[in-house]
């Protein structure tokens, strides 16, 4: 029981110090001994937990996907209670995205699937999991979207997603409160003029 703990928590340490080194350094330039220095831990342990960088990186993903699912599962039930309208509903989802402070990791990670099919393929499973939670609040703003227009409403949503995550590379003008604001506003507006 106690390996098992001690196992646990060399993985948390991991997975901490690799998002802070891959986020500051990049995912290429952060050598394993430095990943172990700032983990406190073996380089032996890090391979016994972990086969590669590209395993410590799916592992970030999968994180990540959990959270968001866990995050977006709760928005749904405050919209299907009530509690939330369908344009406060998107600017939850939105805001989210927008307060990503792993934006450079997210780049290299996005960067990394292209060079690594394991990795891509984690990314996409995770969309696949997201896609869920977007078709229904697609629908939740207008019930009459089916088909190829529920297709194309669920893949801009999740344009925008990815692309308010990275806007602090365009030099944006709106503070990020605006910009959920107006982004879920004209979202919305979209997808009640599809008929």
């Amino acid at each position: 029981m106690v390996a098992v703990q001690q196992e646990k928590n060399g993985r948390i340490r991991i997975l901490t110090a690799a998002r802070t080194l891959f986020d500051s350094h990049g995912f290429h330039q952060t050598a394993m001994a430095e990943l172990a220095v700032a983990a406190q831990v073996s380089v032996g342990q890090i391979y016994r937990l972990f086969k590669s960088k590209g395993d410590i990186i799916e592992a970030l993903v999968h994180d990540d996907a959990d959270q968001w699912c866990r995050e977006m599962a709760e928005i749904q039930a405050r919209l299907d209670s009530d509690e939330l309208t369908i344009d406060e509903t998107f600017e939850q989802l939105l805001l989210h995205t927008i307060d990503e402070k792993d934006e450079a990791l997210s780049f290299d990670i996005l960067a990394e699937s292209f060079r690594n099919p394991a990795v891509a393929d984690t990314i996409g499973s995770m969309c696949q999991r997201f896609r869920t939670f977007i078709r229904y609040f697609a629908c939740a703003a207008n019930d009459k979207l089916s088909g190829e227009a529920l297709d194309a409403a669920e893949e801009m949503i999740l344009a925008c997603l990815f692309g308010l995550g990275h806007r602090s590379v365009s030099r944006p003008r709106l503070s990020a409160s605006n910009a959920v604001h107006r982004t879920a506003q004209m979202i919305v507006t979209a997808l009640r003029g599809v008929r």
